[in-house]
């Protein structure tokens, strides 16, 4: 999880920064788990913590740059891979995470999202913005129906 998150964000981010610094914007995808920790997150909040720390940073050494450096959190977004991924293959796991959850985001959602932030005027940023479903108060409070 660090190496995909954190340590090939940095690496990206580092080699595209030449070619950013005419005009450009780096949207980084964390996760409501780089604001917040649960129990059996500890591997993933901490990579995602690391990840939007990248973000901050590069916001304070870029300063006055012509860059854009945005994160977008989402919360529960239900895409097949994600939870199938997150336990081992286990698709009884998978499904249980957004079991009951009325409406959970898509990918589309986020897609959205991430394309309304890039088509903002140039002289906006949107430094972090958190996205949840309705269903979804914190990482561990999820209204569920029965």
């Amino acid at each position: 999880m660090y190496e995909k998150n954190v340590i090939a964000t940095l690496r990206l981010t580092q080699e595209a920064l030449p070619e950013l610094r005419d005009g450009g914007d780096v949207v980084l995808v964390t996760s409501t788990a780089a604001h917040g920790t649960y129990p059996g997150g500890a591997g993933y909040t901490a990579a995602k913590h690391a990840e939007r720390m990248i973000a901050n940073t590069m916001r304070l050494e870029l300063v006055g740059e012509p860059i854009r450096i945005m994160e977008i959190a989402p919360g529960m977004v239900h895409t097949e891979e994600f939870s199938l991924n997150r336990y081992g293959g286990d698709q009884a796991k998978a499904d249980a995470v957004y079991a009951g959850v009325k409406d959970p985001l898509t990918g589309d959602d986020i897609a959205e999202a991430i394309m309304w932030s890039l088509e903002l005027p140039a002289h906006m940023n949107i430094d972090s913005m958190i996205i949840r479903p309705v269903a979804q108060a914190s990482n561990t409070v999820v209204a569920r129906e029965a």
